[in-house]
């Protein structure tokens, strides 16, 4: 039980001995359990006379006693208590294994007990979550790579659309006009008794001297302008039914609107468009965000639909749409430019439809000969997003001041108005109203909104008016 124990010693024919024990003696109960010291040694020495000494060194305590003469041991003494040892170790041993394998059969008991209570309790959790899981699937919405169906469904509603337009440019005072096309895209939303209705963003076909539109079985045919909205970046244009042929009247389908207050984020989605001008492609993505604000060129703002389908120049005009094949927005690639990848936005056709509905509405116009553009009669200047917030006054067209006699004036409009809508089209710049007069003649009667400083506010006025003819002395 004791490590290193050492013995040395020697007799003297008598039983009489001499000895260093470094341990225990065989004579002493361990003192550690009366000091509570581990490492002591005790020291003896004898020399035949009855008197003698023991040290004790334990925590630094030294003692010296006299002890009675130790008494003869008998032969034999040694081999009884090597029997008596030896037996109380069997005895040890024996009832050390009876407890060891009591306590490890009454462990074992124990262990399989709750070991099953585990697994019936970790089997009743897997049941539960499967059962879970099962119900959970059954309201999950997966998105699928594979979107052919719904865009076979749509791509008959889908249109290509080519803006031909005179591009003018002024060098060291020369005036110099090149032909130009800029190619967009178009969703046919309409159809009447004559007419093919197109919607289109307003930048796609604004300026245009000629706009050609190419149907899913490649034919073409010539649109004209039905109607525009500056602001929403939204234009309906017309083709007429009887420019088309039968087997293209066969192919084209009206597409279905949907509705983009329904939309949720992550919501997959399908982007349609005649992206590079091209033709016709496909791309897919999410609803990134909802109720995008964003400031237009034009200074207005907006909200829109942002989405991570690829949205690229040509693509404007044409259809988001979600997996039920429902147009659900209208795709603006002048919205978010190219400033960044992923971003593209769409407008919400929540907010167009009521537009689109407007425009359907107006009159089909075609361009007239610049010598044939109506002609107003006022000196003006343009209200800003800037100037409106810095004044509290409306965007559109300030009029500075009116010519005598001109169709202005005849109309009623006054110094301080401000324009703001032309036959239902919005007015914010001087171009806008520059690029809508080239639709009306001399002659054609429009209505015009005005707003009215009255009191210190605005009032919104509609005004009659009847296009004049331009001045000699400024044709």
């Amino acid at each position: 039980m004791y490590e290193n124990d050492n013995f040395s010693g020697y007799g003297t024919g008598n039983e009489n001995t001499t000895g260093t024990f470094s341990g225990a003696d065989l004579n002493e109960t361990r003192t550690e359990n009366s000091y509570g010291y581990e490492n002591h040694s005790t020291t003896q020495s004898a020399a035949g006379s009855t008197n003698g000494y023991t040290t004790y060194q334990m925590g630094g305590t030294t003692g010296s006693n006299n002890t009675e003469p130790k008494k003869t041991q008998k032969h034999g003494g040694y081999f009884r208590k090597a029997m008596v040892s030896v037996s109380l170790g069997l005895f040890f041993g024996l009832f050390a294994g009876i407890g060891f394998y009591a306590v490890q059969q009454g462990t074992g008991m124990f262990t399989t007990s709750t070991d099953t209570a585990v697994v019936d309790k970790i089997a009743s959790e897997a049941t539960t979550e499967s059962t879970q899981s099962a119900q959970l699937a059954t309201n999950v919405t997966y998105v699928e790579s594979d979107v052919s169906n719904v865009v076979e469904k749509v791509m008959p509603a889908m249109v290509s659309i080519v803006n031909n337009f005179t591009e003018t440019a002024n060098v060291f005072g020369q005036q110099y006009t090149q032909e130009e096309a800029a190619s967009g895209s178009g969703i046919i939303v309409g159809k009447t008794d004559d007419e093919l209705l197109i919607v289109s963003n307003n930048h796609v076909v604004e300026s245009a001297d000629t706009l050609t539109v190419t149907f899913i079985d490649g034919s073409e045919a010539q649109a004209q302008v039905k109607g525009l909205d500056s602001d929403m970046d939204l234009a309906v244009i017309a083709v007429s039914l009887n420019d088309l042929s039968d087997d293209t009247k066969n192919a084209i389908t009206v597409a279905t609107l949907g509705s983009s207050d329904d939309l949720k984020l992550g919501e997959p989605v399908i982007a349609i468009g005649n992206a590079l001008g091209y033709g016709q492609s496909v791309t897919n993505g999410i609803v990134s965000a909802l109720n995008r604000e964003i400031t237009l060129e034009n200074g207005s703002t907006g909200t829109f639909i942002q989405t991570n389908a690829a949205i690229n120049p040509g693509n404007s005009g044409g259809a988001l749409l979600n997996m039920n094949g429902e147009v659900i927005g209208i795709n603006s690639n002048k919205i978010g430019g190219t400033a960044v990848e992923g971003m593209g936005y769409a407008i919400p056709i929540t907010s167009a439809s009521p537009i689109i509905a407007d425009l359907m509405e107006r009159q089909t116009r075609t361009k007239v000969a610049e010598d044939e553009v109506g002609y107003i009669g006022i000196s003006l200047r343009e209200v800003t997003s800037q100037i409106s917030q810095m004044y509290n006054m409306p965007e559109g067209i300030y009029v500075v001041s009116v010519e005598e006699g001109s169709a202005a004036a005849n109309a009623g409009i006054m110094k301080g108005d401000i324009i703001t809508k032309f036959d239902g089209s919005s007015i914010s710049s001087y171009s806008d109203l520059q690029k809508t007069l080239q639709y009306y003649a001399v002659g054609d009667s429009v209505t015009v909104t005005v707003q009215r400083p009255q009191n210190g506010e605005y009032v919104s006025i509609e005004l009659n008016l009847t296009l004049g003819s331009r001045p000699a002395s400024q044709k």
